[in-house]
C-alpha cells in the first residue's frame, strides 16, 4: 500500500472523527447548539466518504452534496446502498445550517437523529478502510 495514499486516507478519516466528535460536544452545552451539530454530521459523513473515494483511487470532487459522493462510493461498492437516506437526510445540513436565508430551528431530537445516522457511516467506512488506518 502506497504510504502517501495511506496517510491522505488517515487524514480524511481524522478529520470526518473530529467532526463527529465536535458535534456531540455541542450537544452537552445548555442550551445544546443543534444548527452546528447538524452541520458538523454532514461534514462527518462527506469526509468519509471522500476517504473511501480516496482509498479506492477516485478524484475527490470539491462538492458537499452527499447524494453524488455516495453514488460514486455505491458504484465501488454496492454495500454502501444501505446509506442513501443517510446522505439524503443530512445532505441539507452542508448549507441549510450556514446562512441566514435558509434560518431555521433545529430541533434536539434532530440534532440527535443526525449523530445517530453521521456515526453509522463513519463506523461503516472505518469497516472498509481498515488497512488504512493500523
Amino acid at each position: 500500500m502506497d504510504d502517501v495514499l495511506k496517510l491522505e486516507v488517515q487524514r480524511w478519516m481524522c478529520l470526518a472523527s473530529d467532526d463527529l466528535d465536535s458535534a456531540k460536544e455541542l450537544m452537552k452545552r445548555e442550551p445544546p447548539i443543534t444548527r452546528n451539530a447538524c452541520f458538523l454530521t454532514q461534514q462527518c459523513v462527506e469526509k468519509s466518504f471522500k476517504a473511501y473515494l480516496v482509498s479506492q483511487g477516485q478524484h475527490i470532487e470539491k462538492t458537499h452534496f452527499l447524494l453524488r459522493l455516495h453514488t460514486l462510493c455505491r458504484n465501488i461498492d454496492s454495500e454502501f446502498n444501505k446509506y442513501r437516506e443517510h446522505a439524503q437526510n443530512l445532505t441539507d445540513y452542508a448549507v441549510r445550517t450556514r446562512y441566514p436565508n435558509d434560518w431555521r430551528d433545529f430541533p434536539v431530537d434532530e440534532a440527535k437523529e443526525a449523530i445517530v445516522k453521521a456515526e453509522e457511516v463513519i463506523v461503516f467506512v472505518y469497516e472498509k478502510l481498515k488497512a488504512y488506518l493500523i
